[in-house]
C-alpha cells in the first residue's frame, strides 16, 4: 500500500500529453474551427504545459472535397505556420495521416521545410504494409513518427503480435494502443498493455494510448495505461471527439502530478471556448447510443447516425444493434 501511495504522489518525467481536440474533435464538426479558436487552443496548450498539439489530418485533396471540410482536414503547412508562428515556447506540432487516405509522398514535406514535428500514422491491422511504408517515408524526412493501430478490440491477439513485430522492426518511435470503439475495460487494457510492453521492450519503442469514452472509461483506461508504463497520453478538451469523445484533458492534467501541467488553463479554455461550441449546437459526448456500441464492441457509426437523426428510441436502437450481431 505504501509503495502504491508513493507512486500516486509522484510523477514519471517520461510522460507526454498530446492534445487531439482539433483532429478527433474535427470529426464532429467537419473541421470547421475558427482561427480564433485554434490560436486560443494553441496558446492554452502552451500555458498548460501540453507537450504536443495535433492539428488534424493530412488528407488527400484528391479523395476529399476541400469545400466540404475545414482546413484542418488537410493541415497545409502554411495554415499551421499562420497559427503557431515561431513556436519557440509552444507544444510540438502533430498531424495524423491515414493509410490509404493521404498523398504522403507529396503532401508531407521534409521536416526542415515544415512546422510539423510528429507524423501520426493511423492504420488497421490489414493495412500494416502501407503503414510501414508511410512510417519509413516520414522518418526519412526527419520527423518523429508514431503509429495508431485502430480497432484492436476486433483483432486477434496473434495478428496484433505480428503487427507489433513489424512496427518494432520499423523506425517508428511510438506505438499507440487505440480503443477505437470505447469497448475496453481497465482490466482488459492491462492485458493489452502487457502484449504491447513486451514488444516495446524488445524493440526499444515508446507506447501511447488513445481512449474513447463510450462506456465513460476513457479517463480510467488512460490512468490504467499510465500505471502500466505507457508514456504518450492523448486527451481532448471537454472530451471533444468522434461520437462519445475521448479522455478529457482537464481530467488528465488534474491527475498527472508533474507541476509543468496546469489544469487551470484547461478549465479556462473549456469555459470560454468548448462550452461555446456546445451552445452553437455541436454535439458530442457520452450518451446511451454510444454506450450500446461500446458494450457490443461495434463501430460507433450507427450511433453517430442515430444522434444526427435526433432519435430518442434507445431501446429500439439497441434491438437494431443486437440484430446486427
Amino acid at each position: 500500500m505504501e509503495k502504491e501511495l508513493t507512486k500516486l504522489m509522484s510523477y514519471r518525467p517520461d510522460i507526454r500529453v498530446l492534445d487531439a481536440t482539433l483532429r478527433d474533435g474535427g470529426l464532429v464538426n467537419d473541421f470547421f474551427f475558427t482561427d480564433d479558436f485554434v490560436r486560443a487552443l494553441y496558446e492554452t496548450n502552451a500555458k498548460a504545459g501540453v507537450d504536443y498539439m495535433e492539428f488534424g489530418y493530412k488528407a488527400s485533396k484528391e479523395m476529399f472535397d476541400v469545400n466540404a471540410y475545414g482546413k484542418w482536414k488537410f493541415c497545409d503547412d502554411e495554415n499551421i505556420a499562420s497559427i503557431v508562428g515561431d513556436k519557440e515556447n509552444g507544444p510540438k506540432i502533430a498531424v495524423m495521416a491515414d493509410v490509404g487516405r493521404c498523398d504522403f509522398r507529396n503532401d508531407i514535406r521534409s521536416r526542415s521545410d515544415s512546422p510539423i514535428d510528429l507524423i501520426r500514422v493511423a492504420t488497421y491491422l490489414h493495412q500494416m504494409p502501407g503503414a510501414i511504408e508511410m512510417i519509413e517515408d516520414a522518418k526519412n524526412k526527419g520527423y518523429e513518427v508514431s503509429c495508431n493501430i485502430m480497432a484492436i478490440s476486433n483483432g486477434q491477439e496473434a495478428d496484433i503480435r505480428v503487427a507489433l513485430d513489424l512496427l518494432g522492426q520499423s523506425p517508428v518511435d511510438v506505438i499507440y494502443i487505440v480503443d477505437s470503439y470505447g469497448s475496453l475495460y481497465p482490466e482488459t487494457l492491462a492485458r493489452v498493455c502487457d502484449v504491447y510492453l513486451e514488444a516495446a521492450a524488445k524493440y526499444n519503442k515508446k507506447l501511447g494510448v488513445h481512449a474513447h469514452n463510450n462506456q465513460q472509461l476513457a479517463f480510467a483506461n488512460t490512468i490504467e495505461a499510465v500505471g502500466d508504463g505507457v508514456d504518450y497520453l492523448d486527451a481532448t478538451y471537454a472530451s471533444m471527439g468522434r461520437g462519445a469523445g475521448n479522455c478529457a484533458m482537464e481530467l488528465l492534467l488534474g491527475f498527472l502530478k508533474n507541476p509543468k501541467y496546469r489544469e487551470y488553463e484547461a478549465f479556462r479554455f473549456v469555459e470560454k471556448y468548448m462550452n461555446a461550441l456546445k451552445e452553437d449546437g455541436i454535439v458530442w459526448g457520452y450518451d446511451l447510443q454510444y454506450l450500446m456500441t461500446g458494450l457490443l464492441n461495434q463501430h460507433p457509426r450507427t450511433a453517430i447516425a442515430f444522434t444526427k437523426e435526433n432519435r430518442k428510441d434507445y431501446a429500439e436502437f439497441y434491438k437494431e444493434l443486437t440484430a446486427l450481431d
